[in-house]
């Protein structure tokens, strides 16, 4: 993709590590393995001092997408996450595959967590979620014009869908009930988009 391509946002080539790193790399160990890599390293900082840092590596991606259908609904989910002990509500999200295209993967989760389909895709900011312990970065779009279907849940996932009016979907972010930070973001930056639309 050139920097111009409209398929991403601008500020997707902006997330990479910098040219010079202050901090000197020791030694790095592997302690769990992909798809949830987490790495122990070694390490000594500008100021000198040694530590120990437990972290995922950057190189795993994940797409987040706002579904919008053509009747003006947004399609959130609620979803059982075991280190909440709680269900949640979220947009539709999703792990990127090595060397998958990143519009691939959107529409793949789309399709699988709600059974939709986009008319339009609408890619928004991109973000590091939680860059202390993760190197991960997340790439949110805006689908619109979606039809829902079927969906297709792998076994180990407890998903409903939630749609909803917009107006109904922006008052639960601002009142605060999106407690999951990348669907909150996700929403935050759509919504411009979707006002500028005449949907919001």
């Amino acid at each position: 993709m050139s920097p111009a391509d409209p398929a991403r946002h601008s500020n997707w080539p902006l997330l990479v590590p910098d040219e010079e790193q202050p901090w000197k790399t020791l030694s790095s160990t592997q302690i769990s393995p992909p798809p949830r890599e987490m790495r122990r390293d070694a390490l000594v900082t500008q100021a000198g001092a040694e530590l120990e840092y437990v972290y995922r590596p950057r190189g795993p991606r994940a797409v987040f997408i706002l579904p919008i259908t053509s009747a003006g609904e947004a399609v959130l989910i609620r979803q059982y996450r075991y280190p909440l002990r709680a269900t949640i509500s979220e947009v539709v999200a999703g792990g990127v595959e090595s060397g998958e295209d990143l519009l691939a993967a959107a529409a793949r989760e789309l399709k699988e967590e709600v059974g939709g389909t986009a008319g339009e895709w609408v890619p928004l900011p991109s973000f590091y979620a939680q860059p202390s312990s993760s190197g991960v970065v997340f790439y949110p779009l805006l689908a619109l014009g979606v039809t829902l279907g079927e969906a297709q849940h792998e076994a180990s996932e407890l998903i409903e869908p939630l749609v909803l009016p917009l107006p109904e979907a922006y008052r639960r972010l601002d009142a605060g009930e999106i407690f999951d930070g990348p669907s909150s973001l996700t929403m935050f930056h759509a919504r411009r988009v979707l006002q500028e639309r005449g949907l919001l």
